[in-house]
């Protein structure tokens, strides 16, 4: 009779009532203490319902594959091949909890980023907060000043208006017939406008393109820039080199040198 959790002949067999089956006392104790019921049907399980049986204490048989050589090798590679079986998944669950770690240490890394920025954000806003209590009382303080003084002014004026004929009263900008004077000139003007002819004499636009340069002649030297002085025609300048172009039709003459009353 085996055990019916390892499979093995159990050193202290143990019934169960409800069910009938052969367990290892150890077992069935650490199964029952740790889910509370029964390891193969899932019934409900207490250690009251547990049975022991009594046996002889004999000394177990050696098992058949341990009698030989090849059957302990047998055995032995059974062993190692469970050995690295439970590595494996060792290994497999090492790398899962890695893992899992690696990414609750992002997410606690984020989260007290986080709370760092909002903790920043609540203390400029109570700032804020805090100034803007520090500055109502006082944009509430000063206006009823402003309006008791628009109140007085203009009780003040009321009183200088009401004042004998000699005293200062409000005067009106532009009046009604101004307005209507200045409205009637602009009428005018614009049907002058409207009614006037281009000269006869003005060149038209295709002529003034066909414009081209006939000379060019400097008015003063780039040593000593500058125009001091020019006629109203535009013709005739002097500057602080002290020489004078003078133009006569389309011909420039030599530049007359002049001494300025200044020097």
């Amino acid at each position: 009779m085996n055990c019916s959790i390892s499979g093995e002949v159990p050193e202290e067999p143990v019934v169960s009532k409800k069910t009938g089956l052969l367990f290892e006392k150890r077992l069935i104790e650490r199964h029952i203490s740790d889910y509370g019921k029964c390891p193969i049907t899932g019934e409900p399980l207490s250690m009251e319902e547990i049975v022991p049986i009594k046996t002889d204490k004999i000394v177990k048989p050696r098992p058949v594959q341990a009698a030989s050589i090849p059957g302990m090798l047998g055995m032995f590679q059974i062993e190692w091949d469970g050995l690295m079986l439970s590595n494996f998944a060792l290994e497999q669950q090492l790398h899962t909890a890695r893992q899992e770690l690696s990414h609750a240490l992002y997410q606690h890394d984020a989260a007290c980023r986080v709370i760092a920025r909002l903790k920043k954000e609540r203390d400029e806003a109570r700032s804020l907060l805090a100034q803007t209590e520090r500055q109502i009382p006082m944009s509430a303080l000063a206006a009823p000043e402003v309006n008791a003084s628009a109140l007085s002014i203009g009780k003040r004026g009321a009183a200088d208006e009401g004042m004998g004929p000699d005293a200062k009263k409000i005067r009106r900008g532009i009046s009604a017939s101004i307005i209507s004077e200045l409205t009637d000139c602009n009428a005018a003007l614009s049907q002058q406008r409207k009614k006037r002819q281009i000269p006869p004499k003005l060149a038209p636009v295709d002529a003034v393109e066909r414009y081209t340069q006939l000379f060019s002649y400097p008015l003063h030297k780039t040593s000593k820039p500058g125009i001091l002085a020019m006629d109203i025609l535009y013709s005739k300048g002097c500057g602080p080199v002290v020489e004078l172009p003078l133009c006569q039709g389309k011909v420039w003459l030599v530049p007359s040198m002049f001494i300025p009353y200044w020097l």
